[in-house]
């Protein structure tokens, strides 16, 4: 966890267990990076070093899961600071108000490396214990990974950003729904226009391979291919 955090937040941080350090401070495209904690937490957990060591010396299981992540795409309409208000307001109020800490970094598009101008996207990497004043929990909060709450943040977050795109005069609009179930609605809406502009494959984030090459600490050094959400 401690490699993946310093990918994301482009940081350089040393694993606190086996010493190991890794450094990804040269990596372009973080716009911000930002542990936030509940406020009984203590102190430490908003240094992401020490975050993460904690965390992965926590875990005695060779296949624990060790961290929950999100991947947000964002609105290019927005400037970077409306962006960050975004993300930040909805992580405090889903995810830290639930006593998760959240380690996010916003990313934008690197225009020299090729990036789609509209990619801007964040990524969440969620506790699984809940933050206390001495400490996390000693068992996780399994109700965390339940589909139904997963379905809510989706709906929440599009329901958000659909705010901000309105409050900043935008007319562009989200939609957390698939595709599928966007084309169903306009076929029996009887719009054949757009149920045709809906029949198309769904773009992908980040694929299985490099999620685990992410996570296992196997990332690319000299040429930083991540792609993002478009959305």
């Amino acid at each position: 966890m401690v490699a993946a955090a310093a990918y994301r937040a482009a940081a350089r941080l040393k694993d606190g267990r086996t010493g190991t350090v890794h450094d990804y401070s040269k990596k372009r495209g973080v716009a911000h990076a930002e542990v936030m904690t509940p406020a009984a937490a203590p102190a430490w957990m908003q240094d992401r070093e020490q975050l993460w060591s904690h965390v992965e010396a926590s875990e005695k299981r060779r296949d624990a899961q060790l961290a929950r992540e999100i991947n947000m795409a964002l609105p290019h309409e927005l400037t970077d600071e409306q962006r960050l208000e975004l993300v930040r307001g909805f992580v405090a109020e889903q995810f830290v108000s639930r006593g998760m800490v959240a380690d996010f970094a916003i990313h934008t598009p690197v225009r020299e490396r090729g990036d789609d101008p509209r990619n801007h996207h964040a990524h969440v990497l969620l506790t699984l214990r809940k933050a206390t004043a001495q400490g996390f929990h000693r068992t996780k909060t399994r109700e965390w990974n339940a589909d139904d709450l997963l379905k809510g943040w989706r709906a929440e977050f599009a329901t958000r950003q659909n705010q901000f795109l309105g409050r900043h005069g935008f007319a562009a609009r989200v939609d957390h729904r698939s595709l599928a179930v966007q084309r169903e609605e306009a076929e029996r809406a009887g719009d054949r226009p757009r149920a045709v502009m809906l029949d198309r494959v769904a773009e992908l984030h980040v694929g299985p391979r490099a999620m685990k090459a992410v996570y296992s600490g196997r990332h690319p050094k000299s040429r930083d291919r991540e792609q993002g959400p478009v959305r």
